[in-house]
Parts: C-alpha cells; structure tokens; sequence
C-alpha cells in the first residue's frame, strides 16, 4: 500500500477557529524538513475581532504561512511589515532568532476576518542553523494546469517548475485544487511526502481521504490525487534529514542545549524587539502545547 501511515491532528479550539496540529506528533516528527504542520480553519470572526499573535520568538527554523481565505499583518524584529494575503507565500527564516507578531489587519476586523490556511516550519540544516534572520514575500509562483486540476507550486521544484521561494533544504510544498472530475499525479522524487484534504473531497490511489488527516506516502511510488466533487490538497515534503530537530514552544534546534539557551535569552529579555508592536510579548510557557524531543 502506496500511503504508509496516518496521522490525525490534535485540535485547539481558539474560540473562533480551529487550529489542527499534525507535526511533531508522536507518529510522526518530521515529513523531509517539515518540523511542524498547522492547519486552521475555514472559520470567520465575528466584526471587530481579530487575531493577535502578540510578539514571539523563533530560532533555527524557517516560518511558512499560506493563506487561502483572509489577510494577516506581519511583523518582525528585522522591521518587516508585511501583509500576507491568499497567492503570496510569507517565508521567515529564524536563523540564530527572530521576534515577529501576527494580527488580523484593520480592514480585515471591520468585516470580521476570515481565517483559513497552513502555518508551517521546516528545520534549517545543521550547517545553516544559525545563519542570519531573513524574511521574503513571493507572489509570483508557478501554477501547473492538468485534467481538471491546478496546483501551485509554493516552494522547491514540482511537475517541472521551481517556485522562486529561497529553499534551505531540498523541499516540495504545493496547494493542489481539484474540480470535479480532475486529477494529477504526485510526483514520486522526495525522499519524504505527504498529503493534506483541507477542503472537499479527494482520493490518492484510489483512497478516499479524510479532511485534514495527513497522510505519509512511500518513497518512490507515484500516485494519481482525483476528486469527484472537488476538492483541495495540500502536498508537502522533501529531502529526510539525517539528524533528528528538538522542538520546544517556537524553538527548533538539532541541539538541545542551543533550546535552553534560547528559552533562558527570551526570558532575560536578550532577543530584539518588534518595531511597531514593542509593547505586548508571549511569556516563555511553563509547558507548552508543542515538544518534540527525540
């Protein structure tokens, strides 16, 4: 059998929306040099409620939102601002440490924010861990077209085209729509990958999936994704790193002592600030929803 195991998500009610965590989870760590898969929504707030993901830290990873309903402003300690909107893909690399906060935007909380789309990280190679903190935005990613079916390709190399999005390690992330009727093939090339229904219905190799399950399949085998109403998934992957990630809170390192240096710096205060949003911060957590040691 081509899918190898299926992780259902743990669910965190957000009192709005739901936010459906796949990675780290005990049956899977990692999928290539993904080391956490959000999912949240599709949900919309109330008028004049937001979001407000008030400034944090991050280190040794790189940061990766896509939308497909709604808009988020971002913030970060490099003075980026940047409002994230469906078809651009935000990539923030932590690096040795980054501080960024998230919050729905003015026009968004007038209306009542929609909220819908993958937060993902993916661990940085070891070599490049501790590299410089950096943050680019790209709307200009390739679209593939075939049999009923349209992909964008957010980052790496896919059905032949390569987003423009920097790649620290070799990856494959992608947004697969499917109308009724259409189908695509999953390219078989990554060391590691998975699947994601986050919207109607689809099958992969003539299994049905379940919404926001994710699904690992095995290397090599080449699969055709189809859908007979319609339907929208998330594929994702890319090279197996041969070192395990430790995970604390919003900390990725391949050493743990390096995580415990960072939850000591945000504690004391050490990491820079966010220009325009100095005021507010997140408290290093006593027990945090996310741990993953190896």
């Amino acid at each position: 059998m081509s899918i190898m195991q299926t992780v259902t998500p743990v669910t965190h009610d957000l009192g709005g929306f739901q936010v459906r965590r796949a990675v780290p989870s005990p049956e899977c760590r990692m999928v290539g040099p993904f080391v956490f898969v959000d999912q949240f929504g599709p949900a919309r707030l109330e008028a004049g409620e937001g979001m407000d993901v008030r400034p944090h830290p991050h280190i040794n990873l790189a940061n990766v939102t896509w939308l497909f309903e709604g808009a988020i402003d971002h913030r970060d300690s490099l003075g980026t601002f940047s409002t994230i909107h469906p078809g651009t893909v935000n990539l923030m690399t932590a690096g040795k440490g980054i501080v960024h906060s998230e919050r729905s935007p003015q026009s968004e909380r007038d209306t009542g924010p929609a909220m819908y789309g993958m937060q993902t990280w993916l661990a940085l190679p070891e070599a490049l861990e501790e590299t410089d903190p950096a943050f680019e935005a790209v709307s200009d990613l390739p679209v593939i077209e075939d049999a009923g079916a349209s992909a964008t390709v957010i980052m790496g190399e896919l059905w032949g085209a390569r987003a423009a999005t920097t790649t620290h390690a070799e990856t494959i992330y992608a947004e697969i729509n499917l109308a009724p009727g259409g189908t695509i093939p999953i390219d078989a090339g990554a060391d590691e990958r998975a699947v994601m229904l986050v919207g109607g219905e689809a099958t992969l190799g003539g299994d049905m999936l379940q919404l926001y399950t994710l699904y690992l399949i095995r290397p090599g085998d080449a699969m055709m994704l189809a859908s007979e109403k319609g339907g929208k998934v998330m594929l994702l992957g890319g090279e197996a790193f041969p070192e395990r990630r430790h995970v604390w809170w919003n900390f990725v390192s391949s050493r743990r002592e390096r995580i415990n240096q960072a939850k000591e710096d945000w504690r004391e205060g050490r990491f820079p600030k966010v220009p325009g949003d100095e005021e507010e911060f997140i408290p290093l957590p006593d027990k945090p929803k996310t741990v993953s040691y190896p």
